[in-house]
């Protein structure tokens, strides 16, 4: 009897125990190890994880900004292109497109989509893998701002967590801006404002329906969905945003429809270049870092160089055309190449060839497809058409060497023939044929009074040759001494009237041959001369023999007032110096110049007026001393150091102007 109660007592003790086990392994699992877990996540995590408010001032890697006088953009320099706006200048379109791609719930939720988590979850439980983070914008602004792309629970949890913070300090209209100024976008673009410019190049509020939806999709994958790279995935992707912009009810089905059956049409497209000054561009990065660091590259400064946009395209037509002008008069080199005709029956084939070869300065690629005595017909890299005269290349007679060419063309097919790859130039609104040039170039141009540099060229294009010529190349300054020269001799009480008879000459000089047979250009000979007309015609040997007159030494020491550097002057200290055996930078040079343009000032050039933060304030402003213009008081400290008399630098002007009248550059 007692045995068999105790067999019967037995289950229910064991039902008892299994209930409590299952009790205390709930309180554990769901209770205890939750709250020990969130205990200890907020003594040790939670304290250092940031604050949310810092996004409130928060700063972006905004590229450097190079811009003219005027406002005129010169360049951007940086590793990353961006354009922060703030949320009132983000088009509608875009924050609805953005939203429908990423984040659908967005002004609902407090951070997180719970929903979209549990999504999350359920896909990694079915398929073992990791297929979508469920993350909001919110979310992806805590991770972007704040954490790392490791994909860890921690990681997660500290998202979460931060989502809330953030929702909590700052407004929806501030996280969507941050969102769409800090996202990746493919092509170094950062934030919509500068993906639009990249693939489109157009302001954001420009951007059409189906664009707005290209760009929304590309933060899920900014390579997978390129429309440079994958226009096929680009497409798909896009016409995906567009559907989920339709169910949104931001846009109608017609609307949608529509934009949905634009081709994709994405081009890339660099910064919105207003004036091409890249030696420009260069000085001015130069001067950023040496004074700013290398920050100075991803802190959003302005630099504001003292460069007038006109006369800078004035002075890259002026040398461009001048080179082509020295090129058609040394003869024709011939075509870049002649195509098979293979690749000239593939017209796309054609047209993706034309635009991979380099072309420089104002020059455009073409192929020749027709020709007839008179004409050649071409087509041009953009898939445009044009024609070439006979008349026009008659100056393309075969370059043979230096200072000889062949005979002059008398039918087109003397110069080109069919299938030929030749450069065309653009002048007066038609094509005329063209060659990459083998000589090079330079032009500075200052303001005389204050120094300002206003239309800089270092070369026939900084991207063919970004060496400076400028400001790095020494070239022997020739006949530009002769001003300086005779100021000298104006300086020891010679006169403008005074003469000095152009006569042969034979010098017995040690520092130059044993005999020395100088002459004038044209090769004659003017007998007495006054310095007015000697300087006006550039007289070799009355400049030579004024050398001799005043004294070398006495020479250089008035020359050198001019800001020429007087070590250079000491290497030629011989009557070569009256011809200007001297070598100088074409920037040397036009300082001098400028001392007789403002009657006697030694000024400093200069290229960079000021520069501002990416929140605008000045950091930086020039104070150059100037050139007094009049009523001056020559003790003023704000004065440029006066080297010349006004008498002297008058009378060698007044010469100068002569030389452009009745003188040497009266062709000018």
């Amino acid at each position: 009897m007692d045995q068999q109660s105790t067999t019967t007592d037995t289950p229910p003790k064991k039902k008892r125990k299994l209930k409590l086990f299952l009790l205390i392994t709930f309180v554990l699992g769901f209770i205890v190890t939750p709250v020990i877990v969130s205990i200890i996540y907020i003594l040790t995590i939670y304290p250092d994880l940031p604050d949310a408010s810092q996004l409130k001032d928060v700063s972006y890697q905004v590229p450097l900004r190079i811009v003219t006088e005027d406002g005129k953009l010169i360049s951007e320099i940086g590793t990353k292109k961006r354009i922060p706006l703030e949320y009132a200048q983000i088009p509608e379109r875009m924050t609805q497109a953005i939203i429908s791609s990423e984040d659908d719930n967005f002004f609902n939720h407090g951070g997180v989509d719970f929903n979209g988590l549990a999504r999350a979850v359920y896909q990694l439980i079915t398929t073992g893998s990791k297929q979508s983070g469920g993350s909001t914008i919110t979310m992806q602004v805590a991770r972007n701002f704040f954490l790392t792309k490791e994909k860890t629970y921690l990681r997660k949890l500290n998202e979460i967590v931060l989502s809330y913070k953030i929702e909590h300090q700052i407004s929806k209209q501030e996280i969507l801006a941050l969102y769409l100024n800090k996202i990746f976008l493919g092509h170094r673009s950062y934030g919509v404002a500068a993906a639009a410019q990249t693939y489109y190049g157009k302001d954001i509020a420009d951007l059409t329906l189906d664009e707005f939806a290209m760009i929304a999709g590309l933060p899920k994958a900014p390579s997978r969905y390129n429309p440079i790279f994958n226009p096929d995935r680009a497409k798909l992707r896009r016409n995906y945003v567009l559907r989920r912009m339709y169910e949104n009810n931001y846009i109608s089905q017609q609307e949608m429809e529509t934009a949905q059956a634009i081709p994709v049409h994405a081009k890339l497209t660099g910064a919105r270049i207003d004036v091409e000054a890249g030696y420009v561009a260069e000085m001015a990065r130069d001067f950023a870092i040496k004074h700013f660091g290398d920050d100075a590259l991803r802190n959003g400064l302005t630099i504001t160089t003292t460069i007038n946009s006109k006369l800078q395209d004035a002075a890259n037509l002026a040398v461009r055309n001048g080179l082509q002008d020295y090129e058609r008069r040394h003869g024709y080199r011939g075509a870049i190449t002649n195509i098979d005709s293979a690749l000239f029956e593939d017209r796309d084939s054609l047209l993706e060839y034309l635009n991979d070869i380099s072309n420089f300065g104002n020059l455009k690629t073409a192929v020749v497809t027709n020709t007839t005595d008179s004409t050649a017909k071409i087509l041009l890299a953009d898939g445009s058409e044009s024609s070439l005269s006979l008349e026009d290349m008659k100056w393309a007679r075969p370059y043979l060497d230096v200072n000889k060419r062949g005979a002059v063309p008398k039918l087109v097919s003397d110069i080109l023939k069919v299938r030929d790859v030749i450069f065309v130039q653009k002048q007066e609104d038609k094509w005329l044929l063209a060659q990459d040039p083998k000589a090079e170039s330079a032009l500075i141009s200052i303001d005389p009074n204050s120094g300002q540099i206003k239309a800089l060229v270092g070369g026939f294009d900084f991207f063919k040759s970004k060496f400076n010529r400028v400001t790095q190349a020494q070239r022997q300054i020739g006949s530009n001494i002769k001003p300086f020269l005779y100021s000298a001799g104006l300086a020891q009480g010679l006169t403008a009237a005074t003469i000095i008879n152009d006569a042969p000459v034979v010098f017995h000089d040690n520092n130059l041959e044993d005999i020395w047979r100088p002459e004038n250009y044209s090769g004659r000979f003017y007998g007495p001369t006054r310095l007015r007309h000697a300087l006006i015609h550039s007289r070799n040997l009355v400049s030579i023999r004024l050398l001799q007159k005043i004294g070398i030494r006495t020479a250089i020491n008035h020359i050198q007032k001019f800001g020429f550097p007087v070590e250079k002057l000491n290497a030629h200290r011989d009557l070569s110096l009256a011809l200007g055996s001297a070598q100088f930078s074409p920037l040397e040079v036009v300082r001098a110049y400028a001392v007789l343009a403002n009657t006697g000032y030694l000024i400093e050039p200069y290229l960079i007026e000021s520069v501002r933060d990416f929140d605008g304030s000045l950091i930086y402003q020039a104070d150059p001393l100037k050139a007094c213009a009049f009523q001056c008081n020559e003790d003023d400290p704000t004065n440029a150091p006066r080297v010349n008399t006004p008498q002297n630098s008058y009378i060698i002007t007044s010469i100068m102007q002569d030389v452009i009248n009745h003188g040497t550059a009266r062709k000018a």
